[in-house]
């Protein structure tokens, strides 16, 4: 298999997608006044659904972050409620892709939490988490929902350790053990029964997460990969690295062979983490630059040359991450085919760009919105579990695309306090590495102990009044 370098001048061919072109939203649809985090993590610190608008804050102890509807645009007031549970910096957020008011967070603090929004948004604020999991010995710093099952979460630590949570129990049932450093990105194909992720040992891996085998790695040694997603059904990987030039660079994978990529493509000669982004409905993929405000889009096809470049929107505000809004969130009618939440630190502002294909006519576009992965799951936590995979439930934007799910998330009762995958528990004491590792588990300690003197004192209260109810019994004159 021959290695292609390619041009990405524009190749003028046929397409529907040629003059896509990003449209940013006016300032009062914008959000300001946002303490965006200056954590350095290379994240996005921001997820959005149809519902809400989520982005990690800077805060003064703890980590926090802010839970906006999203019809509430316009300046956010600096007391504005926050979710602040956690105990460290929040370094990743993710909703729950079939319902809409569950967020999943992560932290420095070695804990995953699932938080329950209210019906319109925060009115103070959270720091009681639905779930609170605890199965890694480092910091969490990654977390994806499954696509096709409902409450089952992956989280990946500094541990280099991958956790398959089944939230209908609140514990986590597989262990993903094959990384030797710390995991940069994890992405699944479109039925969730492949996982591929890279890894700071500048391998990429594909596998399978139940039996947390590998089925494919390449060792990246020429194109230092940092973030990797699925191309839908093509059978394809797109990874955005570093040349050996030390320039961006984009390749292309077939992921039933990553012995070399089909093609590689040099980007520019910045230095920002490059994050692609896939739409598989309109086989198109964005690449936008941390650090720079422009996002290239390029459209996939499975023959040759694989990646033909459209065009790029620019911006002289720098992204520090991008949300984006899920396909049926999208505003159909002025054919809008992406949108993203673009975060700009500076500014402390939360900036909407709509990429839109330019049509005339005002009548539902078919052809560019075909049936899309909607809001019912298609497999419980056991059934997947088990073995089955299964297609993601599709919707059509044409009718009721802003249906919301009528799905519950029910928390389970948990009493077990250890934690044991592939007979091995998690929750062992782990020596601290570091000073602040040996401090977040200080202040652990001291939230346990405060829990246990008022659980002490309760029981002394109730004793007390035990103690009071008897001594009137005996001293009662006795009803002859």
């Amino acid at each position: 298999m021959t290695v292609t370098k390619m041009s990405w001048r524009p190749q003028y061919r046929s397409s529907k997608f040629r003059n896509v072109y990003g449209k940013v939203a006016n300032r009062e649809h914008c959000f300001d006044g946002i303490p965006i985090t200056k954590n350095v993590h290379d994240n996005h610190f921001c997820a959005v659904n149809t519902r809400f608008l989520a982005i990690v804050t800077e805060s003064a102890g703890g980590g926090s972050f802010l839970v906006i509807p999203l019809e509430q645009t316009g300046r956010i007031e600096p007391n504005y409620p926050k979710v602040c549970g956690h105990q460290g910096n929040v370094l990743d957020i993710k909703w729950n892709p079939f319902i809409d008011n569950i967020i999943a967070s992560c932290s420095e603090d070695t804990s995953v939490r699932i938080w329950e929004i209210p019906e319109g948004g925060l009115k103070r604020n959270m720091t009681e988490a639905l779930l609170e999991l605890h199965g890694h010995s480092r910091r969490v710093g990654l977390v994806e929902w499954h696509p096709t099952t409902n409450n089952i979460l992956f989280s990946a630590g500094y541990d280099y350790k991958v956790l398959i949570w089944n939230l209908d129990v609140g514990e986590p049932v597989k262990m993903i053990d094959c990384h030797s450093d710390v995991i940069l990105c994890m992405s699944f194909n479109t039925d969730g029964s492949l996982l591929t992720t890279t890894c700071k040992d500048k391998k990429l891996r594909v596998i399978e997460p139940r039996s947390g085998r590998i089925l494919q790695e390449a060792n990246c040694k020429n194109h230092r990969v940092n973030r990797v997603v699925f191309l839908g059904n093509m059978k394809r990987l797109l990874t955005t690295g570093v040349s050996r030039w030390n320039t961006r660079q984009i390749a292309l994978w077939d992921q039933e062979d990553l012995s070399m990529p089909l093609i590689e493509e040099e980007i520019d000669g910045l230095s920002g983490l490059l994050f692609p982004f896939y739409d598989a409905d309109t086989h198109m993929l964005y690449l936008a630059g941390k650090g720079d405000g422009n996002i290239r889009y390029y459209e996939i096809s499975t023959e040759k040359p694989y990646l033909s470049y459209l065009m790029e929107f620019r911006s002289p505000a720098p992204q520090k991450g991008l949300g984006v809004m899920p396909k049926h969130g999208l505003d159909v009618s002025a054919c809008e085919v992406f949108r993203f939440y673009k975060l700009v630190t500076l500014k402390g502002l939360i900036e909407p760009i709509s990429m839109i294909v330019p049509r005339r006519s005002d009548s539902y576009q078919e052809d560019i919105y075909p049936m899309t992965p909607g809001t019912e799951p298609a497999l419980t936590p056991d059934e997947w579990l088990g073995g089955i995979n299964r297609d993601p439930v599709l919707m059509s934007l044409k009718e009721g695309y802003k249906k919301s799910s009528k799905m519950v998330f029910k928390a389970p009762i948990k009493e077990k306090k250890s934690v044991v995958v592939n007979g091995i528990d998690l929750l062992e004491n782990v020596p601290p590495r570091t000073e602040n590792e040996l401090l977040r588990m200080f202040f652990r300690q001291q939230d346990e102990i405060r829990r246990l003197k008022e659980e002490l004192a309760q029981k002394d209260i109730r004793i007390r009044q035990l103690q009071l109810e008897l001594k009137n019994l005996r001293n009662s004159p006795k009803n002859c």
